[in-house]
């Protein structure tokens, strides 16, 4: 399983988000900072989800962080995280 598949797999089980996004930025990085040729190593997340509501978005941020912190121990270098709550 690849990073992406795992990043979703950790946030749609932590949070059954009602709207979730992984997208690989990788490629779009190749020749800056942290980036690896072949490897996974920037990726833009969209996260909806009820877990959210009545929280600031640091707060949102630092709960997403948590649940990835192995896979950014592991080499993500970047994580762009956009959160909501469901309207």
């Amino acid at each position: 399983m690849g990073t992406v598949e795992r990043i979703r797999n950790i946030v749609a089980t932590a949070l059954s988000p009602a709207r979730l996004e992984v997208v690989d930025e990788s490629g779009l990085h190749a020749g800056h900072a942290g980036a690896v040729p072949g490897k996974t190593t920037h990726v833009r997340i969209l996260v909806e989800a009820d877990a959210f509501r009545g929280k600031s978005r640091i707060e949102c941020h630092r709960a997403v962080n948590e649940l990835l912190k192995d896979e950014i121990a592991a080499g993500l270098h970047a994580l762009a995280i956009e959160v909501r709550a469901p309207r």
